[in-house]
């Protein structure tokens, strides 16, 4: 199952309605951060993995990343299933 949101929103309300295991969160969601939906996502509950991604690179959000509930972190240009399932195992 595949859900697109542009922003914290609908990015809460297409996770709740679609409950899938894993969630890709953009760190931009138009003006907002991605970080917000993470955490708003982890406060429910549920037992999905959060990976958040990013054109940029991961040093320049490693605090934000390390305190987010997010399991890692992926660059979209290294964004793959294979690497999906790298952070799941890892997590």
């Amino acid at each position: 199952m595949a859900g697109i949101a542009g922003n914290c929103a609908e990015a809460v309300e297409c996770a709740t309605a679609q409950r899938p295991d894993v969630v890709l969160i953009d760190i931009r969601l138009s003006d907002e951060s991605g970080f917000d939906a993470a955490r708003r996502l982890a406060a429910q509950g549920q037992a999905w993995a959060l990976i958040m991604i990013s054109t940029h690179r991961e040093v320049d959000y490693a605090d934000l990343i390390a305190e987010s509930p997010a399991i890692g972190f992926l660059t979209k240009t290294d964004l793959s299933a294979a690497e999906i399932h790298r952070l799941l195992k890892a997590a």
